[in-house]
């Protein structure tokens, strides 16, 4: 019997190893085709640019393939830590800008009713479907010297000459806090909407007015959705660079633009391979802040 009883667990334990086999097989075919597309438009793109970083720029603009740190050691003169003191200040203010303005609405959104609850949400996501290009052009119309807002107020006899609105940091920070508001709201929509209800009441009940209970309770149960809004939209305002072009003229010069214009304009692709791998580093230094907050507990786990 004990003879029969090992044959037949050995039997089994075959078929178990053989339909996890066929499993892992199956697996492996279902995610090849990600696999293979991460692999040659991230991966590789990423360490051409990390080896371009050490490289030199020749003399009529080419690439020299030498090992060298000059690029990195370049990086660090005043100029161009002034420009990502900037970018990082910039992008700073801009999520602050649509964390006052979006977690409200959030808020409104998330307590609204669930018929209601939709149409709110679109309205956050139908300027997507109409290119950010075309949208910023149209923040230029509207805040040019001869501009929509300048015509109205100068026909209403509101202003006797019009405001200079456009080619500032103030209209770089409109426009990125436009196009970047729904990467706030959103996860704060996802993190108010899973708020119990029952513990806003037991504090009230308990005696605590609407902004301790917002300080105590709210706050702090929504914060990891506060943590996430910020985060991708800071991460992103450092590498936008066609709105600081746009609506911020030459008075404007952020990482992103710099980059920009070392690989288009200058012609200095390792200088501008070794700003994104900075930029890269910078950005993922944000994202470990963004794990430790505990805005991930798993990621949490892992480090």
């Amino acid at each position: 019997m004990s003879s029969k009883s090992n044959l037949s667990q050995t039997a089994v334990s075959k078929r178990l190893h053989s339909q996890r086999f066929r499993n892992l097989i199956g697996l492996s075919w279902t995610i090849s085709p990600v696999t293979f597309w991460m692999i040659l438009f991230f991966v590789f793109p990423l360490i051409f640019i990390f080896m371009m970083s050490f490289a030199v720029r020749g003399l009529y603009g080419g690439v020299e393939y030498s090992f060298t740190l000059e690029n990195y050691v370049r990086f660090f003169d005043p100029l161009y830590l002034n420009i990502l003191w900037e970018s990082i200040l910039i992008a700073a203010l801009t999520t602050v800008i649509c964390l006052v303005f979006g977690y409200p609405f959030a808020y409104i959104v998330a307590r609204a009713p669930r018929k209601y609850r939709n149409i709110l949400l679109m309205l956050i996501v139908v300027p997507f479907w109409t290119n950010s290009l075309i949208r910023t052009y149209a923040w230029i119309v509207l805040l040019r010297t001869e501009g929509v807002i300048n015509t109205v107020l100068l026909q209403l006899g509101v202003i006797s000459e019009p405001f200079e609105m456009l080619y500032n940091t103030g209209a770089v920070m409109v426009g990125l806090a436009y196009t970047l508001f729904p990467f706030m709201v959103l996860p704060l929509y996802a993190s108010i909407e899973k708020l119990d209800q029952n513990l806003l009441e037991a504090a009230s009940d308990l005696g605590a007015k609407p902004w301790q209970t917002f300080a105590k309770v709210t706050l702090p149960l929504t914060m990891p959705g506060v943590v996430a809004g910020c985060l991708l939209v800071f991460i992103p305002t450092l590498g936008l660079f066609f709105i600081p072009d746009l609506m911020g003229g030459s008075k404007t010069m952020l990482i992103g633009n710099l980059i920009r214009n070392q690989f288009l304009t200058a012609r200095d692709w390792p200088f501008g391979s070794a700003a994104s791998v900075i930029l890269m580093i910078l950005t993922l230094i944000f994202v470990l802040i963004y794990l430790r907050s505990g805005g991930d507990k798993k990621g949490m786990e892992v480090l």
